[in-house]
């Protein structure tokens, strides 16, 4: 039922959970001491930094940080929301999961109305697996034995037929007693406006269930057997069902592999199970959309790689222009993406049965990387032997450049930039300054905005965050470890320098903790680990703001803030000492001797 999951309930299914069990279902772990250990599941490592404890039930990764329960290791290894990871958790033990707030009529409609979709999709996959099965599927069968698709690959993508009829799914739905109105809702059937008169959306199509990340069916993508129009048919967006968010075969890589190092973007259904067929199960699509952040940010929480598979001709260039805007942001250190084109007539279906899998894997490997592939674009129907083209070229690139978030690529844009146009790497630096104050680009998913020039003259404890004024003392510590995270070890005990009450305490706290646990070296990493969050948002800000303290200078400026911030520390608490003391003697009471000489040596170190 809809409403809020009682935490009792949440503490008591944690408490009877094992997080061993859990995680070992999904990350392969040998048993160290008392712990349970592994390669983290959240980044690529080869030596294993990623815990798990018995006795705690608690994961930890020492590498990239990623920690919590058992209920957080589901949400963030199968992208799950809360809701649903207690659900998974739940049924393990075979508990229904209470409600609060479970008689309101409008929670229990929207609850039914799910459960009604799921099950209803369900049912139309199998419908249209046992349908290819049968006499009436035996053209489809044909069409995918003629495309060489073994049924090993047919029953992994769960691949069906569509009847060459107009009411033959919505007669097996009516016969499971589920309404025309939910079969509306969730696509399968289409109600003509004038007459009211409902029939099948998919018909004498090879149908593809499409599948979110638990397996589940949410929708289906239909693919005509001759030559009739659209080619390729998908859902509606329902209550399930949002194409800018789902991947097609994303699900079936992470069968196929639990531990991917790469996925490869290609344009449809027939590309993915063609290139599985040969062996290369790490492929998805997107559905009848360009590739969003919101796709791009799903994929990188899994790999650190992402290749761009497009045709080689026009249109195939201008959609690789636009995943090249999308991904620019998404760009952290550690994450790479590279471009692959294919000649032009081929698709991966073809090319794949044309040329094989290794040949085919090998053009994955030498794809071109965002980096050449932003100055080829740069450099189209441009003459660099003049100055003013080598301008614009250098523009372009600077633009681009501007949309990275501040780490090594963007660093090392700029320095092949200078080497192939000629300018002086500070000049370019100063024009990147320019552009970025006068247009700066707000921070997304998991972007760090571009830096914007400040003093960093000592202020007050708290600091701006619009990055206009000058930032406090504290603020500059947060900014340097953010910079430098290898300066944590530099800090002390944060205790004698830094209180939780006082703006940003907390948030310096956090991050200290945050980077003496894990091997943190850059502030994109940072930033990725609190992402969504107000504490993310504040180092984002914090990030936008250049640095401009030498880096050979900045271990010595950190020493000399959190000296200050002790000394202030210090002050604080000889204020309070002198005040309690100050208010005993004016409420009359006698001060013993050594009270009244602690009491005159506060006076003296306060104001003398």
């Amino acid at each position: 039922m809809a409403g809020q999951i009682p935490q009792r309930f949440i503490d008591d299914l944690l408490a009877r959970i094992d997080v061993v069990e859990v995680v070992g279902e999904r990350v392969q772990l040998k048993k160290t001491g008392r712990n349970y250990s592994g390669l983290c599941p959240f980044h690529q490592e080869k030596t294993p930094s990623f815990t798990v404890s018995a006795d705690k039930q608690f994961y930890h990764c020492f590498g990239c940080g990623a920690n919590g329960s058992a209920l957080r290791f589901l949400m963030e290894y199968d992208n799950l929301r809360f809701p649903e990871a207690v659900e998974q958790l739940a049924s393990r033990l075979g508990l229904e999961v209470p409600r609060e707030g479970a008689d309101d009529p409008r929670a229990q409609l929207r609850e039914r109305k799910r459960r009604e979709g799921v099950n209803l999709l369900e049912l139309a996959a199998g419908f249209f697996r046992e349908r290819l099965r049968m006499a009436e599927g035996s053209a489809a069968r044909n069409y995918l034995q003629q495309r060489g698709l073994a049924e090993e690959i047919q029953r992994d993508f769960g691949i069906g037929y569509a009847p060459d009829a107009w009411e033959a799914l919505k007669r097996h739905l009516d016969s499971q007693g589920v309404s025309e109105a939910v079969q509306i809702e969730y696509g399968l059937l289409v109600q003509r406006e004038e007459s009211g008169r409902t029939y099948d959306r998919f018909r004498d199509r090879i149908m593809f269930p499409i599948r979110d990340v638990r397996g589940r069916t949410i929708a289906f993508g239909g693919r005509v057997l001759g030559d009739a129009k659209p080619k390729y048919l998908n859902s509606p967006e329902s209550p399930v069902f949002h194409k800018g968010r789902e991947l097609y075969g994303l699900y079936e890589a992470r069968q196929a592999s639990p531990r991917l190092e790469r996925l490869l973007i290609v344009e449809g259904y027939m590309d993915v199970v063609a290139l599985a067929q040969f062996g290369i199960r790490n492929a998805v699509a997107t559905l009848g959309t360009s590739t969003s952040e919101e796709h791009l940010a799903r994929l990188f929480r899994m790999v650190d790689e992402v290749v761009f598979c497009f045709d080689g001709d026009r249109a195939g260039r201008q959609a690789a222009s636009r995943a090249l805007e999308t991904v620019l942001p998404q760009m952290l250190d550690g994450r790479q993406a590279r471009f692959l084109f294919l000649p032009e007539g081929e698709d991966p279906d073809t090319l794949v049965r044309r040329e094989g899998t290794e040949a085919f894997e090998n053009r994955i490997v030498c794809a071109s990387p965002l980096s050449e592939f932003l100055f080829d674009q740069a450099a189209r129907g441009r003459d660099l032997a003049q100055v003013e083209e080598r301008q614009r070229f250098a523009s372009d690139v600077i633009k681009a450049a501007q949309r990275l978030p501040q780490g090594m690529l963007q660093t090392v844009l700029l320095a092949e930039l200078a080497r192939r146009t000629g300018i002086e790497p500070s000049r370019l630096e100063s024009l990147m300054a320019e552009a970025q104050a006068v247009a700066p680009a707000a921070a997304g998913s998991g972007q760090v905005a571009p830096a914007t020039k400040t003093n960093l003259n000592p202020g007050s404890a708290a600091a701006p965050s619009d990055g206009k004024g000058p930032l406090g003392t504290l603020a500059r510590v947060l900014q340097l470890l953010l910079h430098e995270p290898i300066l944590v070890e530099r800090v002390g005990e944060v205790a004698s320098w830094c209180s939780q009450e006082e703006p940003d305490g907390e948030l310096c706290h956090e991050l200290v903790r945050l980077l003496r646990a894990g091997r943190y070296r850059s502030p994109q990493v940072i930033l990725a680990h609190f992402q969504g969050v107000a504490q993310g948002e504040r180092l984002a800000a914090l990030a936008q703001r250049e640095l401009l303290i030498p880096r050979e200078a900045r271990a010595q400026e950190l020493e000399g803030l959190i000296e200050h911030l002790q000394r202030r520390r210090q002050r604080q608490s000889s204020q309070e000492e002198f005040e309690a003391l100050l208010a005993r003697e004016r409420g009359g009471e006698r001060l013993p001797l050594e009270a009244r000489q602690r009491l005159q040596e506060l006076l003296m170190e306060l104001h003398g």
